[in-house]
């Protein structure tokens, strides 16, 4: 049987058995067996995840949780017309003490995703985190402790390429050497992001919001951001940029390709917030270059402004690729880009049929269902590592200073794929009438840690693990998984 073969029946019989059709004419059976699943987070991809689970089998919502009454209540109605009755908070510790409650998603801004997950495990609750998993290395890895010591519970990321078996298909193929050795696993992500905007003053917090509990961890400070429920992506107490909203999916499978299960020894990252003056910190356009103990390296490009002319509507793509948001794995002999594997010529090889992992939420049930992880795939561990990725690059760019492009160029001195991209990006900056040699990029330095103890090592490593050492007020630590 070939490799396509199996695959195609892999992919058949894991689709059935997750029960998971993205839109479904059946009602959910209600019986004793339903694994009974709560949402925390209904304003942005939460609430996708309620509609899905809605028409899941097997499965039955039995709470959500926001602390936005409004989304509370806009969101329950929902879950009535489906025709249940589903318990509702605006704090998750109350949520996660609910003893009908078998398992939580967690939808909510970065900067709770750890907490509100190690408080669900303490409560014996099995969890699903949208990425990224944490919002930076030490939450990470306290999640992944945190699931060993309970392996009854099922700790799933939310990176759904992890359920497409195409992707997994492209690796192998690759690996047998149809194209050569690997020279570069590169993950893009060009996707416009307009400024948020500059306030005068700050913002009035919604009366709906209980914003205590929004902060969590953090100190409960002044709103600098027009809008109070996604602007937070872009300031750092709170989100992790770009690079750690769509990124994971892109560092995720870029890792993948590689085969790399620890973080990599060395990496640097460069940027800057170009174009427009507003409450947003982090960078729009960043570059970050991961090298790891032995094979290739990553790259990741992340470019937030248009194509040319600041025409909002226009994004760059990867060179004669087309690709916007995707990967791209560079071999000695081709390379593939997403589900297309070329030869050096640019002649097509292979297609592999990718799905996006439509089966990812199933795949969380049906592990919960069968007791174990139906894929080590889906371990709580990929989703640190390919966070971290973004934490490390964030740490290197904040710990960075502003040089010329000269200085940049010897940054980057050896490595030509890095050299060329760094044109590319300068050349989409220029489009937007940013001139590098005036308005400097700031340009993080070269950092190392050992992949062992996740702590990094060298030159910078007191500043850089210190980063990693964020505000917890004590209402909000994070808790003690025995």
């Amino acid at each position: 049987m070939s490799l396509t073969r199996r695959t195609l029946l892999q992919r058949a019989a894991l689709i059935t058995a997750a029960n998971t059709l993205p839109v479904s004419c059946f009602k959910p059976k209600h019986s004793h067996d339903d694994i009974r699943v709560a949402i925390c987070g209904l304003h942005g991809r939460g609430k996708y995840h309620l509609g899905d689970f809605l028409k899941m089998d097997g499965v039955r919502v039995v709470a959500l949780c926001d602390v936005d009454t409004r989304e509370i209540t806009k969101h329950a109605a929902t879950v009535e017309k489906a025709g249940w009755k589903a318990r509702t908070y605006t704090d998750y510790r109350k949520l996660c003490e609910d003893k009908e409650v078998d398992a939580i998603l967690i939808a909510t801004p970065n900067h709770t995703h750890a907490l509100i997950a190690l408080t669900a495990i303490a409560n014996g609750k099995h969890v699903y985190i949208e990425k990224p998993v944490s919002h930076n290395l030490i939450e990470g890895r306290k999640l992944v402790e945190a699931a060993a010591k309970r392996p009854n519970l099922i700790v799933q990321h939310g990176m759904q390429r992890r359920s497409d078996l195409g992707w997994e298909e492209s690796f192998a193929w690759i690996k047998e050497g149809h194209i050569g050795p690997m020279k570069l696993s590169r993950g893009l992500n060009y996707k416009t992001r307009e400024s948020i905007g500059k306030l005068d003053a700050p913002r009035k917090i919604p009366s709906a919001v209980d914003y205590n509990l929004w902060c969590g961890p953090r100190s409960e400070v002044p709103v600098m951001r027009e809008q109070f429920h996604y602007d937070w992506h872009w300031q750092w107490a709170y989100g992790n940029g770009d690079i750690g909203n769509q990124g994971p999916h892109q560092l995720d499978v870029a890792r993948w390709a590689l085969g790399q299960m620890t973080l990599p020894k060395r990496f640097m990252s460069l940027g800057s917030r170009w174009g427009y003056v507003d409450d947003g910190e982090t960078p729009n356009n960043q570059l970050a270059l991961f090298q790891f103990e032995s094979g290739a390296p990553l790259l990741f490009d992340n470019r937030g402004l248009p194509a040319k002319d600041m025409n909002w509507k226009t994004e760059p793509a990867f060179r004669s690729t087309g690709i916007r948001i995707g990967n791209i794995v560079h071999c000695e002999g081709g390379y593939l880009a997403e589900s297309k594997a070329f030869d050096l010529q640019g002649k097509l090889i292979r297609k592999f049929s990718l799905d996006d992992g439509g089966t990812h939420q199933g795949n969380w049930i049906k592990s919960i269902r069968e007791g174990k992880a139906v894929s080590t795939n889906l371990s709580v561990l990929n989703g640190h590592l390919s966070a971290a990725l973004a934490h490390l690059a964030n740490t290197s760019y904040r710990l960075g200073k502003k040089l010329n492009p000269n200085e940049v160029r010897e940054r980057l001195q050896g490595d030509a794929e890095a050299l060329a991209t760094l044109e590319e990006f300068e050349a989409n900056l220029l489009a937007n009438r940013i001139d590098v040699k005036t308005d400097l990029a700031v340009v993080g330095p070269w950092l190392t840690i050992d992949p062992a103890t996740e702590k990094f090592t060298g030159e910078f490593a007191a500043e850089a693990n210190k980063l990693q050492d964020e505000e917890y007020r004590e209402e909000f630590k994070l808790p003690v998984i025995a």
